[in-house]
């Protein structure tokens, strides 16, 4: 078993951004965001930095710039960039509840409550923040890169083409149903996977059967890396298995996480080097690639986690 982090001393955790550098991870709750610094596979502090419940985290990366966190809430979409002192602000649209986001191509994708599906993009400096329809779907339920899932299962976000909505830099993007039903999770780094109630499935010619049962939550880091929650077991995919080309995403690439607590995981994510798994119980569990270490962060009601480059 991973050793808990009652086992890091307060010393290590003084210093350890600054020798393996520090990823943030914002976990999304009914209560709020908690933020959860990280630097490899060591948890440092982690301190509520919203107290608005909020359905989905997003990160933005920008390029010469911090990055860009999204949260989605009963209020519309809020940002805030990473930093010691993350402020939260609405920035864009009519202050519609939100129940997911997701960021691509530059920009955050956000879904309302009564489907319809924007992009907004944020300017830097004076340029202020835009939003653009794009469409809207039956039900929405997450969004990871390109792809959202629904009750009507996945969508993915296109350039230009059909109903395309142009914005105001004259760039177009589409929504194009893709197939599956019951949607209830998606990842877009990479190979194309899909949570639904009925399996995991990856996008070869067609979807293609994964594993079966009832999966809740998947991502990927488009590198070959992949967990996926099924029957409320967390698995995670083989990433040499990929070198084999697209049919290495079959079950049998597939194998049980060992994780650390007896918990069911149900938001996960990636960030540089490292891969989360927060639990409905509230821990927070990381692996950098020599077993899982864990944290209770004391948060129930876990909605989604997104990991952002700090330093």
């Amino acid at each position: 078993m991973a050793p808990a982090e009652d086992d890091i001393s307060i010393e290590e955790k003084r210093v350890y951004a600054g020798t393996a550098g520090r990823t943030d991870a914002y976990v999304a709750t009914g209560t709020g965001v908690v933020r959860v610094a990280l630097s490899a596979d060591k948890v440092g502090a982690f301190d509520m930095v919203a107290r608005e419940p909020a359905r989905d985290v997003a990160a933005l990366p920008r390029d010469g710039e911090p990055d860009l966190v999204g949260i989605a809430t009963a209020d519309g979409l809020r940002v805030a960039s990473v930093g010691d002192d993350p402020e939260f602000e609405r920035i864009a649209g009519d202050a519609e509840p939100a129940v997911a986001v997701g960021a691509h191509d530059g920009a955050f994708l956000v879904a309302a409550a009564d489907g319809g599906i924007d992009r907004v993009a944020v300017g830097g400096g004076d340029a202020g923040p835009t939003a653009t329809s794009i469409g809207s779907v039956s039900g929405p339920r997450a969004i990871d890169g390109p792809l959202v899932a629904a009750d009507d299962g996945v969508h993915r976000v296109t350039d230009g083409g059909g109903s395309a909505a142009a914005t105001d830099a004259g760039e177009t993007h589409a929504l194009t149903a893709v197939g599956l039903d019951d949607a209830r999770d998606v990842a877009g780094a990479g190979m194309p996977l899909a949570a639904t109630g009925s399996g995991l499935y990856w996008l070869g010619n067609g979807w293609m059967t994964a594993l079966e049962g009832t999966a809740e939550a998947v991502a990927a880091d488009g590198d070959g890396h992949a967990m996926a929650a099924v029957d409320g077991e967390l698995l995670v995919h083989a990433s040499d298995a990929s070198e084999a080309g697209a049919a290495a995403w079959d079950g049998e690439t597939w194998r049980l996480a060992d994780l650390p607590v007896n918990e069911a995981a149900v938001a996960l994510g990636y960030g540089p080097g490292i891969s989360v798994a927060v639990t409905a119980a509230g821990t927070l569990c990381v692996d950098a690639g020599d077993g899982w270490r864990h944290q209770v962060v004391g948060v129930r009601d876990v909605a989604g986690v997104a990991l952002a480059v700090v330093e």
